[in-house]
């Protein structure tokens, strides 16, 4: 079968939405880095739309660690399918956003040159949590990094997502051209503000006067993304390819549902993305706070507790009423009460669509793709929550419950006695602690309450948390987790 081209557009159905702009006309306004599914399901369909008016702001998709994504897409000029399912049907679109594709490590020094372009205006990042090079407990930049470390004495050559912001922001400013904002797109607290800090500490490293200009120069709007994009499958693959008549070998699949809400904060032009359905706000910490604590908080326990019920999607651990009942109440009793005020916005309503969204049965998502990086993703999505909530004297049954489910699934073995694939930084040392603790709980929970990235130093010293985790873990490892959702959803108060 032909593949999916410049040529072959044409030959889609007529369903199917086309780039309604000429793509020779496009110039790269942006260059994003971490290209991934989520980036080419979110920020780039929000490019795409608005293409056909204002051209400035075609898309430098950089890969930073995997050559996949460029072999699979340069073939296809950069062009690929989204294809939006909530179970009663689905929205296909073509996206020509990209107008180029590169893998870092194949040419560092090219990619750096590409961020001096004059016509480049944002560099915009998705590279999970644990791309950032920071501590996640303290949002501290982790100097002991070793692509941080080569990059210090390296920012010619760069290796991490700092280096590159950095590195490029450099050449710039020893060019005399005006720098670039820096926007971030991942579930961090304050990503701006974070990303901000961490790049001016580590300017700090290589030249104070770089740093300087950066904290006086330099942008860094905030941002709250929204939608949820599984990982491609070659199941998602055959089911466009018969769909498009054509070979796309890198698809999108997610659902409906999409948002985006920027702090409007770029020092300079930017894409109006509010035409294509985006918000632009003067402040993006609330919206950023509901997402991260109602969604991310709620996919993550999801996660936890569905893998160790014998669970591999979100959809199908839905299905399981006790565990949907106990998320269900854990976001209205628990989580909730922290949120602050959103000015009118119907946080009833947004709770009972995330529950009819983790339902639908269109997005094969993976408990075990959203459990990877627990301890980088933890402190913002249940950390937080917890913190609030035992200083106000409120209880945290649920959520400390999530806590130990993590802590279950890193003691490596299901309930099943088959091996848990542990895919985190911290791997090696959260293993370690595991093997030693062993299956105990009063071993477990306080081994892996000492790993500070994780946990700080407050959370592990209240006895109120630590007490509260070791029970929940306690019940899981002596009655399994089936048995221990359901004694929580009926007796929590």
């Amino acid at each position: 079968m032909d593949r999916l081209s410049p040529s072959t557009l044409h030959r889609l159905p007529s369903g199917v939405l086309k780039p309604d702009y000429d793509r020779a006309a496009v110039a790269t306004g942006i260059v994003h880095l971490g290209l991934g599914a989520f980036h080419r399901g979110h920020q780039a369909v929000y490019t795409d739309a608005l293409l056909k008016n204002d051209p400035r702001w075609g898309i430098l998709g950089v890969s930073l660690r995997s050559r996949d994504t460029r072999d699979a897409l340069q073939p296809q000029a950069g062009l690929y399918s989204v294809t939006a399912s909530d179970g009663s049907g689905q929205q296909r679109r073509v996206v020509g956003a990209l107008t180029g594709l590169a893998v870092a490590p194949d040419d560092p020094a090219g990619l750096l040159a590409r961020l001096a372009d004059p016509a480049v205006r944002i560099v915009s990042t998705t590279v999970t949590e644990k791309g950032y090079s920071h501590d996640p407990a303290t949002g501290a930049l982790r100097a002991d990094d070793p692509d941080i470390r080569h990059d210090i004495l390296n920012l010619t050559h760069p290796r991490s997502t700092l280096g590159f912001i950095v590195g490029g922001l450099r050449l710039r400013r020893q060019q005399g051209l005006p720098p670039y904002a820096v926007l971030a797109c991942d579930n961090l607290p304050a990503n701006g503000h974070t990303l901000r800090g961490l790049a001016i500490a580590f300017a700090e490293l290589v030249d104070r006067d770089l740093a300087r200009w950066i904290a006086d120069e330099v942008h860094f709007p905030s941002t709250m993304v929204d939608r949820i994009v599984p990982a491609t499958t070659d199941v998602d693959r055959d089911e466009v390819r018969a769909a498009l008549g054509l070979d796309d070998a890198w698809p999108v699949v997610t659902e409906p549902f999409s948002q985006w809400v920027i702090e409007d904060d770029f020092g300079g032009d930017r894409p109006a993305w509010d035409a294509s359905g985006a918000q632009f706000v003067r402040d993006v910490a609330p919206f950023e706070l509901m997402k991260l604590r109602l969604l991310n908080g709620a996919h993550s326990t999801i996660a936890y507790l569905g893998y160790l019920m014998g669970c591999q999607t979100v959809a199908a651990a839905m299905a399981e009423p006790e565990l949907a009942g106990l998320v269900e109440d854990m976001m209205r009793e628990e989580v909730t009460p922290t949120l602050p005020a959103l000015g009118g916005f119907d946080v009833t309503a947004y709770r009972a669509a995330l529950l009819q969204r983790f339902r639908n049965p269109a997005l094969k998502h993976l408990t075990a793709q959203i459990a990877m990086d627990g301890s980088q993703k933890l402190p913002q999505r249940l950390l937080g929550t917890i913190s609030d909530r035992l200083a106000r004297g409120l209880p945290i049954t649920r959520l400390a419950l999530a806590v130990a489910g993590w802590m279950r699934y890193v003691s490596g073995t299901d309930e099943q006695g088959q091996p848990i694939a542990l895919r985190d930084p911290l791997a090696v040392k959260l293993r370690a602690l595991a093997d030693d603790a062993g299956p105990v709980a009063n071993r477990l929970a306080p081994a892996l309450l000492s790993v500070t990235p994780v946990f700080g130093h407050e959370l592990p010293n209240d006895p109120r948390f630590a007490r509260t985790v070791e029970a929940a873990l306690d019940r899981l490892f002596l009655n399994g987790t089936r048995a221990t959702v359901e004694q929580i959803l009926q007796n929590a108060g």
